[in-house]
């Protein structure tokens, strides 16, 4: 029995090698495996022996030969493949272990180049684990240091000439299959964002298992957590776990839901409450602690069991309030030791430390959502205004065309704003529009959002039509509306939603425009006395 070791990582190796030799088995190695192996009293055949060529090219050729590559593929029970390796000479090679060059690890250095990735690129690694994985009934074959043991207990049980049993075989060539095509994935999406953002014709992605979760959405779904292989610093999976139970499918992706949410906010203290991925509170304030208190206030139904996520490091005061009622997570750039005293006396709650959250995700993120028999990738959704896509209404409700430019449509979020009405939002209300925008972005369609003094007042999230959302947004307030401002996702197709709102005492709008009925809804705005503006973009979130 011959077997070939060719190891990046060493893990193990020597002890896995020492008991093969034990066992009769010869063993063909290469370079600094090699080396390794010699070094601690292993005998070892250099592959130059087996294919009769000196490694060359820097090392980038040693094992691309005949002599090794037939020496895996041979059917065992084929008498013509069986004579055709006598006639050359060949001996069949029955255990592989390799694992490949250190791409990975290349890339996630900070100052790495494309240079030193492409050199990192394993070419006769992956060729021979997949040789060795097709011809998995006659060839052992390792890619996981952690299999060494099973593979030498197999032997030693069943002995060399059985060796290891079919079924483990089977699924050791599939792991292989796996690690191979996750790591030409991880080539090919690392040079994919190096050319910059597009959507290819044949998406690569590879992501490592963080851990097994109790379950998915449900008790009876299995589930597990995934990141990506590089992510960037913001991303929710480099968050620190401070204190608290195990995450579940749930909690991740709601703190995924508050995390985008709270994103959108960074001049001043925010708090954003999620609820079943759909945000139930969000707030500014001059201090976190008035923040955190205006985003329960809105809904302190829903925050119950809720996450919370924070733009800037939870205090001693705002612990105190968070510490009030039951919380799934907080999640935040940091906690105050006062603060982090406070909370951590509460078994249950989660916390969660990410110092870089409130980080702009890179060009090249992209969305997915996984259909049936599919994926849907599309880019994110960044944008919060466009005046250039903003539809002018059949008939200007001012003659002045400089309505438009005023000092009233001026810059939000560097987005020139359009007044549709002949009453023009006040200061005030623009400031509440801008909230509200940002937060009906990150509320599932339909959705409706009132804000007022700069904290959300009602939402109305995920209907099955607009004038839903509206009513059950202004039903379920806890607050007087009066003074207050309505923002929707999509364009009013009847002007329902205008009328509502203004009886609900609501006094600018702001919405994307685009329906053919849009001048019925400027029309009663201007009838009831209410500001309208049209933000060009809509914000449809399924």
């Amino acid at each position: 029995m011959r077997a070939l070791i060719s190891v990046s990582d060493k893990t193990g190796v020597v002890g896995f090698a020492e008991e093969l030799q034990k066992l009769g088995v010869e063993i063909v190695s290469t370079g600094g495996t090699k080396k390794v192996l010699e070094d601690a009293g292993v005998k070892v055949v250099d592959i130059s022996e087996i294919t009769g060529y000196p490694e060359c090219l820097d090392g980038r050729v040693k094992t691309l030969h005949p002599a090794v590559h037939a020496g895996l593929l041979a059917k065992r029970d084929n008498e013509d493949h069986m004579k055709q390796l006598m006639k050359l000479g060949i001996t069949p090679i029955d255990i592989v272990a390799i694992n490949l060059y250190p791409f990975k690890q290349t890339i996630l250095k900070p100052d790495v180049t494309l240079e030193d990735a492409i050199e990192n690129i394993d070419i006769g690694g992956p060729t021979m684990l997949r040789a060795a994985a097709k011809n998995y009934k006659d060839v052992t074959v390792i890619c996981d240091p952690s299999d060494y043991g099973m593979v030498i207990t197999n032997l030693q049980y069943n002995g060399i000439t059985k060796g290891v049993t079919e079924s483990q075989r089977y699924y050791l060539a599939l792991k292989v299959f796996q690690q191979t095509a996750a790591y030409d994935a991880m080539i090919a999406e690392y040079l994919r964002k190096r050319a910059g953002f597009d959507l290819p014709d044949n998406p690569t992605f590879t992501y490592e298992k963080t851990q097994d979760l109790r379950y998915g959405e449900n008790p009876h779904q299995m589930a597990a957590f995934y990141k990506e292989i590089k992510p960037w610093e913001g991303a929710l999976v480099n968050a620190e776990q401070l204190h608290g139970k195990e995450l579940s499918f749930n909690n991740i992706n709601d703190a995924n839901g508050a995390l985008e949410t709270i994103r959108e906010f960074t001049d001043r203290p925010a708090v954003v409450a999620v609820k079943h991925a759909n945000p139930c509170g969000v707030a500014l304030g001059d201090t976190l602690v008035e923040a955190y208190k205006k985003a329960h206030d809105c809904d302190p139904v829903s925050i119950f069991g809720g996450i919370v996520a924070c733009n800037r490091p939870v205090d001693k005061a705002t612990a105190e309030e968070m510490s009030k009622i039951f919380l799934e997570i907080v999640l935040a750039p940091g906690f105050e030791p006062e603060a982090l005293e406070i909370l951590e006396k509460k078994k249950n709650i989660r916390l969660l430390q990410l110092p870089s959250m409130m980080e702009e995700a890179p060009e090249d993120e992209v969305d997915i959502k996984k259909v049936s028999g599919g994926i849907l990738i599309q880019e994110l959704d960044r944008e919060l205004m466009d005046a250039d896509e903003a539809p002018m209404p059949d008939q200007p409700a001012t003659d002045d065309e400089a309505a438009a430019s005023s000092a009233f449509g001026k810059l939000i979020c560097d987005d020139q704003m359009m007044v549709v009405t002949e009453k023009e939002p006040t200061e005030d209300e623009i400031r509440d529009m801008e909230l509200a925008m940002k937060v009906v972005k990150h509320t599932k369609s339909n959705a409706i959002v009132f804000v007022k003094d700069q904290m959300t007042i009602a939402i109305g999230p995920g209907q099955t039509n607009r004038i839903w959302a509206a009513e059950n947004g202004i039903k379920r307030c806890l607050f007087d509306m009066k003074g207050a401002v309505m923002a929707s996702d999509a364009f009013f197709p009847f002007n329902d939603c205008v009328e509502a709102a203004a009886a609900a005492g609501i006094t600018a709008i702001i919405q994307p425009g685009g329906s053919i009925r849009d001048q019925e809804s400027i029309d009663m705005a201007n009838e009831k006395g209410v500001a309208m503006v049209f933000s060009g973009l809509r914000h449809f979130k399924h």
